[in-house]
């Protein structure tokens, strides 16, 4: 539903990497973070966040062991001591100087201008900021890479020596660990890696801004010509074979000739694209950036294995651009993540079982579902992420591709949002699943084209489960007397006796989560569940008793979670109090039994959020002792590395601070709770 941009991006990506940072047994003071090389404290500053960003994606994306990195190394260039960033030795050698083969330059992130996009500069814009970077390259003989940046600007070179000079060539991308680039120009299957979640989030951030900052295209014209890019990216990734066009050489992106070889192989892949899926595109569709914009997206794109990246980590770094990009100009927002997130897990959608969101926005409920089944099915296999083998990955991936060609629905009445969250899920399932553009409260008539579609796949009464944050508001009432008089709730209710008795007579207005509410049961099956946000006022308020009435006759209540203020007014700036509220679809016979006055008791799990891990400005908040000191847990995992010059498993044992978040340890306490009790009604 509706919201603005988050006010801190790097607050988010703050909260990522505090999941994984080390620490000391002792703790750690205020002002300090922890080196995620070294495990030890150091201070916080906006270029350490960024350092911390860099050393993450070392270890994490190029499988270099934080054994072989040295943060703050001094060595002496053009008679003075410095000091580099971060050192990066050969695998498994000495931290001395003949051993140096990469080094990094950290400086601290720009800040964006006036028109919320900052101007990316090519190499030679940036060159005064090498200075250090060439020194060092230059005076060590064994040192052959290197890297500027700045969190959002990233340079990566190769030395190149020849008889009389020393040359730095930019490369859209480092080598993995120890590996050369090679001869062969194409990314292959082989050379794509997983993304680490911060870094991709900052690569379709840095992608996005590169279109909307250097190309001057309006903000929505940026983001539909990233879009069509991650769709060409996806459908070159699902071609059989080892073919690739969606590609791009090291030095490729640096080159006039380079940029429109990129170009070439790029516009006929997007035609294919188009083709594939005619109800996507309508055909006029046109790649307008320049030879450079296209170079460098496609550089900064075509190193990751979208498929093999976690569905989590791809939905939240879509969901950062749709942010900037959808949200606040039509008077959208999207729900938070977390409540996304619990309404899932409660729900807990099996593989047979039909999943609709009939207000999806830019589809952040269906993504979370074919996040949560991927990792159930991982479960079931007894795999861990990005630890399957070939066989086993194309099994998962097919199965899940399968699950929402079959199972997924959405629908929404923006069709800009529909467009959106179609490419979301494509990204998520590799499929688009169903999604409609059509108005859910008219359904099932309606003028909009995805109504007769609808009608045959996804019908009143034949839904398993819902996930839906409506849009809500008396400023936003439904008046059309042609949708009203479908619903009982748009009417008069009189009260009789302990309950109520519906009249015939239609209210002028009613507000649209009131609706939702009546739509969203008729669109379910018999037994089917749902979960809805609502505002507070619907389950407290005096005169909205007769909805409460209207919702026990016609369904089981399972949950209510009270949801603080912090929910929305962060990322959607509404201060409003809300509720996530779960139902499931009572039989007629049920129905008629409770008539009759066989009303049936039945336990309610009821919960109230007061901390979802960030305040009102959206500060990260981690749980904290009585005195103030942070709280640090022990955490053991296993993280591939390069060791020797090849791919292994290693147990690390770190401390990590704990996010003040109530919502996953409602989940969790509504498994238990259903442990013990199971659902009312059949």
């Amino acid at each position: 539903m509706a919201k603005k941009a988050p006010k801190q991006e790097d607050s988010e990506i703050g909260a990522e990497l505090a999941e994984t940072e080390q620490s000391p047994e002792s703790g750690i003071e205020d002002g300090k973070v922890f080196d995620y090389i070294t495990g030890n404290p150091v201070k916080d500053t906006d270029k350490e966040r960024i350092r911390q960003r860099i050393a993450r994606a070392i270890i994490h994306e190029y499988g270099i062991a934080a054994e072989d990195m040295e943060p703050d190394y001094k060595l002496k260039v053009g008679g003075k001591i410095r000091k580099i960033d971060i050192a990066i030795f050969q695998p498994g050698s000495v931290h001395e100087l003949a051993n140096l083969y990469r080094v990094v330059v950290v400086e601290k992130e720009p800040k964006f201008g006036t028109k919320g996009a900052y101007r990316m500069r090519d190499p030679d814009e940036a060159s005064k900021e090498f200075e250090l970077l060439y020194n060092v390259m230059a005076e060590v003989d064994s040192c052959d890479y290197g890297l500027w940046t700045n969190g959002l600007e990233f340079f990566f070179f190769k030395k190149e020596v020849a008889r009389f000079d020393i040359k730095f060539k930019p490369i859209g991308d480092w080598p993995m660990g120890d590996d050369t680039i090679g001869t062969r120009e194409v990314a292959s299957l082989a050379k794509m890696r997983r993304a680490d979640p911060v870094m991709l989030r900052i690569a379709f951030r840095r992608c996005h801004n590169y279109i909307h900052g250097n190309e001057g295209m309006p903000k929505d014209a940026a983001f539909w010509q990233f879009l069509y890019l991650i769709f060409c990216k996806m459908y070159d990734e699902r071609r059989l074979g080892e073919h690739r066009d969606f590609w791009a050489g090291p030095y490729e992106p640096f080159s006039p000739d380079g940029q429109k070889a990129i170009r070439k192989r790029i516009e006929p892949l997007f035609v294919a694209v188009k083709k594939a899926y005619p109800d996507l595109f309508k055909g006029n569709e046109e790649i307008t950036l320049s030879d450079r914009a296209l170079a460098f997206i496609v550089s900064e794109l075509s190193r990751y294995d979208f498929a093999r990246t976690d569905v989590d980590a791809k939905g939240a770094a879509y969901q950062e651009i749709v942010g900037t990009n959808l949200r606040g100009d039509r008077g959208q927002y999207f729900t938070p993540r977390g409540a996304i997130r619990l309404v899932i897990q409660m729900l807990a959608p099996k593989e047979q079982e039909r999943v609709l969101d009939p207000a999806c926005g830019t589809g952040g409920f269906l993504v979370e579902t074919l996040n949560y089944l991927m990792k159930e099915f991982r479960k079931e296999k007894q795999l861990k992420a990005g630890d399957e083998n070939t066989q086993e990955f194309i099994s998962l991936r097919d199965r899940l591709a399968d699950f929402a060609t079959k199972k997924l629905f959405g629908a929404d009445f923006d069709p800009f949002l529909v467009r959106a969250a179609q490419m979301n899920v494509m990204m998520a399932g590799n499929s688009l699943g169903h999604l409609y553009h059509l108005n859910s409260l008219e359904f099932p008539v309606g003028h909009l084209p995805g109504v007769k579609p609808a009608k045959d796949a996804v019908g009143l009464g034949t839904v398993d489960v819902i996930a839906t944050n409506p849009p809500f508001g008396s400023d936003i009432p439904i008046t059309e007397r042609t949708i009203l008089e479908h619903y009982e709730l748009a009417r008069r209710w009189e009260r009789q006796g302990c309950g109520f008795v519906m009249t015939q007579t239609l209210k002028p207005a009613v507000s649209p989560e009131v609706l939702f509410i009546e739509r969203c049961v008729q669109w379910l099956k018999p037994g089917g569940r749902m979960g809805i946000v609502l505002p507070d006022g619907i389950l407290g308020n005096p005169g909205d008793e007769y909805i409460r009435y209207w919702i026990l006759r016609h369904c089981w209540v399972l949950a209510s979670i009270d949801l603080p203020v912090e929910s929305f007014i962060v990322e959607a700036n509404v201060n409003i109090l809300t509720s996530l509220l779960f139902l499931k679809k009572k039989t007629q016979q049920e129905i008629q039994a409770a008539d009759l006055g066989n009303k049936q008791d039945y336990p309610v799990f009821m919960a109230v959020a007061e901390k979802v891990g960030f305040d009102r400005r959206g500060n990260i908040l981690y749980k904290r002792q009585p005195d103030g000191e942070e709280i640090l847990e022990d955490t053991t995992f296993e993280e591939k590395v390069r060791i020797g010059g090849h791919m292994e498993t290693r147990t690390l044992h770190r401390k990590t601070k704990i996010l003040d978040d109530d919502l996953p340890e409602i989940a969790k306490a509504y498994a238990e709770f259903r442990a013990k009790h199971k659902e009312p009604g059949a």
